[in-house]
């Protein structure tokens, strides 16, 4: 943030839904048919997400006076120079691709090993570790940075520990297992909703007309992706196993309905026929 301003920075990381979705359509995670209504639909619900979330940063519009909020205090603010902002674009641009990486990677884990929360607790240990050994390298010698007190720090890291990361993490892969991960991250874009409502009323910030638009517009792209995952049967997320791919597929009897029962009858049968020729030969 040093670099770069708010604005652009938090325009930047909204463009992650469609990072992790041309990442996913690499790695085929995700299927694309330009000729199916869903796969469109797909695309359309993206694009709209991210198109609202990026119009919702860089335009405000008409001011909404509300009774609970406050006149806009005027601020002076130093720009940025051209270095600082290259910079700090850059940094975001990585810092949204690894994240998107990183819902792939976890989206690909889950296949191979469906248990979320054994890796929601992997995934925390590792980031513990990590960042102590960042902060060591960056706090050497100052020993204040690790001191937690009965205050709002104690809040905010208890918040961001136990909701943000742990339960975050949890509920993403639960539903990472059976959406894929473009329907996760397509989610990241409310959080900027969830904070404009909950500033203009904590904080009494201005409403502006613009974000509310706009706002409308990200849940109009997140109920096509919605809908669209619900007429989506083919589900690629699914674990397979091998008996599951090698097993051959058995024929129904149709005889004025289509049954279970009589699948099994006839593997049955089929089995018992064998058997009989193996014993007489």
């Amino acid at each position: 943030m040093e670099y770069t301003t708010a604005t652009f920075a938090t325009a930047l990381y909204n463009t992650l839904p469609a990072v992790t979705f041309i990442l996913a359509l690499i790695f085929k995670l995700e299927r694309l048919k330009l000729r199916s209504i869903r796969s469109v639909g797909k695309v359309v619900g993206t694009a709209v997400t991210v198109g609202g979330a990026m119009v919702m940063t860089l335009v405000k519009g008409p001011v909404l006076n509300l009774f609970w909020t406050k006149e806009p205090s005027a601020q002076n603010t130093a720009g940025t120079d051209i270095h600082n902002s290259i910079k700090g674009a850059i940094f975001v641009t990585i810092g949204c691709f690894s994240y998107a990486c990183f819902h792939i990677l976890q989206a690909i884990t889950l296949k191979i090993y469906p248990a979320e929360l054994s890796l929601t607790a992997l995934i925390c240990l590792m980031g513990t570790i990590e960042g102590a050994i960042v902060a060591l390298v960056m706090e050497r010698g100052n020993l204040s940075a690790w001191t937690i007190g009965w205050d709002m720090k104690l809040l905010t890291v208890s918040y961001s520990g136990i909701v943000c990361s742990a339960l975050g993490y949890y509920i993403g892969g639960v539903v990472m297992r059976t959406n894929g991960p473009m329907f996760v991250t397509a989610f990241k874009t409310l959080c900027m909703i969830a904070v404009a409502i909950m500033s203009s009323i904590i904080f009494s910030e201005q409403m502006y007309l613009g974000r509310v638009l706009d706002a409308a517009v990200i849940c109009a792209g997140l109920y096509l992706e919605i809908w669209v995952k619900t007429k989506d049967y083919e589900n690629p997320f699914t674990p397979q196993t091998e008996e599951e791919s090698t097993q051959p597929k058995l024929k129904l009897i149709r005889n004025g309905k289509d049954s279970a029962d009589h699948e099994v009858i006839t593997f049955s049968k089929q089995c018992e026929k064998k058997r009989t020729v193996v014993e007489t030969a």
